[in-house]
């Protein structure tokens, strides 16, 4: 066994949580605040689906609709998944690699506020005059130049983004340098759990993706200060090609993490290590670097770029996302399932998101796209993605995550009821969004055709039962908190070096660490002892 530091004492009270070096403090309030930005895009999607369940304005008005969905993707996209994300990693990864804290904990602390403060002012425009940001969660040149939104919410919105996603970077940074630098002795590179790489090609597709992104913000500022930068006949185009060389990276940083989570769920309710663990790390390495070349699949409908080269890459992508799949499957074959609600999660998972990356097939065909272009089918699609794949591992994460976090377990009676909540609820949202897209309804509008009343209809119903199952989630948080029923250390026979540790772990993680051979180091204790 190695010894580690001994704990020193922290602050205690407010200041010793809002400026806490501590890794796991500041995980713990960046998912609260993740959470809390969730909660208000959630409403904001509930008040779209009201709106959108019959034809004609009822409830807000066509520029109050604009600014929800403006918001409600923004709130999703960068102060929910990614956050989410880059939180999990920054609670896990030290544990994951026996070390005693994160590199450079003081940047990850100020990526907290950064990002806290940006989703402030973000939601802030919507108490200013003319309201709150109305060009989309992309913001496409001139939606968003002075002359088509005047007023300061996108200004703001612009300011709030450019603020949040910097936190983030600077957050991936102190992460990656955590895995090269902070590794126990033994936890050689080959000895990461799937859920340090899935983080690890995260953090290298957002240091190289993000800072395009800030870029792009100060320069549409700009032009909206002063004008001249994407003005003129090529400079919507430019815009483009700026912002989604983030906008499609940024898609598997929010997936990533949670593929890497859904893994370490499946290896440990199927009692296996993890199979095909190298061809796992490889996929997660060629996804990553695929997943940079494919950006401008969304501006196959512009005719500016080179349709045959972004569909090819496209499609390739289905090759490492198989290998993935076929691991967490191959994972899960002959082993001692347990259907705990996490394990519930995980394959609810690999279910809806094997459905958002077969749609995405679809668009990555320049002839299909051009049918399906701005219309419902891409809302479906990249629902199915980030919603049914992404949230649904996280609340996987959380069932299984949550005693080492807490020292208490979540209600599985409870668990299961939001499961099916969701599922059912997911379905109802989005399949009939896919068959929309194919009648050709056209997404971000405020009414539509009557003969689109039935299948809009049938999603609200279903985003309110979305909104139920996660308000089953918090019910079981509060009352697993309330009446606790103890953990221990290790609930679920984990496999990574978190389980070896207290729950919840003390300031500087280990007292001790066992002996570590390969990825599952207690997979390896526990196969000495028979």
């Amino acid at each position: 066994m190695t010894t580690v530091a001994l704990e020193r004492p922290r602050p205690s009270g407010l200041v010793g949580w809002v400026a806490s070096t501590d890794h796991k403090r500041i995980a713990l309030m960046q998912v609260a605040a993740s959470m809390g930005f969730f909660v208000a895009s959630g409403i904001a999607a509930l008040l779209m689906r009201s709106e959108l369940a019959k034809p004609g304005m009822q409830i807000v008005s066509r520029q109050s609709y604009d600014e929800l969905f403006t918001i409600h993707g923004s709130g999703m996209i960068y102060l929910t998944v990614t956050p989410l994300a880059l939180a999990v990693g920054l609670y896990l990864i030290p544990l994951q690699i026996g070390a005693a804290e994160v590199a450079w904990p003081r940047l990850a602390l100020l990526g907290l506020w950064l990002f806290v403060a940006g989703g402030v002012i973000m939601y802030l425009g919507f108490a200013v005059d003319h309201g709150a940001a109305k060009a989309g969660w992309f913001a496409t040149y001139p939606l968003s130049d002075a002359a088509n939104t005047s007023g300061k919410g996108e200004d703001m919105w612009i300011c709030g983004v450019f603020l949040a996603v910097l936190g983030n970077t600077i957050q991936s940074g102190s992460l990656l340098a955590t895995i090269v630098g902070k590794r126990a002795p033994g936890m050689t590179m080959s000895r990461l759990s799937p859920f340090t790489w899935s983080m690890l090609a995260t953090v290298l597709m957002a240091l190289t993706s993000f800072p395009v992104l800030l870029g792009t913000m100060a320069a549409l500022e700009w032009d909206r200060l002063h004008g001249g930068v994407f003005s003129g006949h090529y400079g919507p185009v430019a815009y483009q090609l700026l912002f989604w060389f983030y906008g499609h990276p940024v898609v598997y940083v929010m997936f990533f993490p949670f593929v890497g989570m859904a893994a370490e769920v499946v290896s440990a309710f199927s009692a296996r290590r993890f199979f095909a663990y190298k061809g796992f790390t490889f996929s997660i390495l060629l996804f990553a670097a695929l997943s940079m070349s494919v950006w401008a699949h969304h501006m196959f409908a512009t005719g500016r770029i080179n349709n045959e080269y972004f569909s090819l890459t496209s499609t390739m992508l289905i090759v490492p996302a198989g290998l993935e799949y076929f691991a967490l499957i191959g994972t899960m074959i002959g082993g001692a399932i347990v259907f705990s609600t996490a394990m519930l999660f995980a394959i609810g998972f690999l279910l809806l998101f094997l459905i958002g990356g077969l749609t995405g097939i679809i668009v990555a065909s320049p002839p299909l796209d051009y049918h399906l272009t701005d219309s419902y089918f891409y809302v479906a699609h990249f629902h199915y993605a980030l919603f049914g794949g992404s949230l649904f591992a996280f609340f996987a994460g959380a069932y299984y995550w949550f005693p080492k976090v807490t020292g208490a377990l979540l209600r599985e009676s409870l668990g299961k009821l939001q499961f099916l909540l969701m599922l059912v609820g997911a379905n109802l949202t989005f399949f009939p969004m896919l068959v929309l897209g194919f009648e050709g309804m056209p997404r971000r509008v405020a009414t539509y055709p009557p003969r689109f009343t039935s299948l809009n209809a049938l999603e609200t119903v279903g985003g309110f039962v979305i909104a139920l199952g996660v308000l089953v989630f918090f019910v079981n948080v509060w009352w697993s908190l309330r009446r606790r029923v103890e953990a221990g250390n290790d609930p679920f026979g984990g496999p990574t070096l978190e389980w070896w540790t207290s729950s919840p772990p003390p300031r500087l993680n280990f007292d001790s660490l066992p002996p570590i051979r390969s990825f599952a180091p207690l997979f390896d204790m526990r196969d000495d002892r028979r």
